[in-house]
């Protein structure tokens, strides 16, 4: 058994890193959902979307929840399962936070939120001129 992976996103980004981190690793590690919160949506039709895929990816392992934004709609909804499910939310969604949570499919849900975390704190780098 593995954590699942969840990204709960604003339209066209969680689905995005999820195709490109897919092209980069050819196949996913471990087992991963993404739910895209449109702006004009019903929250209650979210929230129940969200646990039924919180459901469907908890093999008893718990499920790592990815963010794109602190404080954003999606993100606050991804919060509100942290009380009563085995899961974690991670905000600031980017793709190297996502490839470095393939990189470790039997880590867990702890030890995977502190990787993705690195991973995305690493990924960012200014690019000076003088770096080339």
């Amino acid at each position: 058994m593995s954590v699942g992976i969840l990204l709960i996103t604003h339209p066209g980004i969680g689905s995005s890193i999820l195709h490109s981190a897919n092209r980069i690793f050819n196949s996913c590690s471990l087992n991963t959902k993404c739910l895209e919160v449109p702006p004009d949506v019903s929250l209650d039709r979210i929230n129940a979307s969200a646990q039924q895929m919180i459901a469907d990816l908890n093999h008893g392992q718990g499920v790592l929840i990815l963010t794109d934004l602190y404080g954003a709609t999606p993100n606050n909804i991804a919060r509100s399962f942290t009380q009563e499910n085995q899961t974690t939310v991670l905000a600031g969604l980017n793709l190297p936070m996502l490839l470095r949570t393939f990189n470790y499919p039997e880590a867990s849900l702890n030890e995977l939120c502190i990787k993705a975390a690195e991973g995305g704190k690493k990924g960012i780098h200014v690019c000076k001129q003088e770096d080339q």
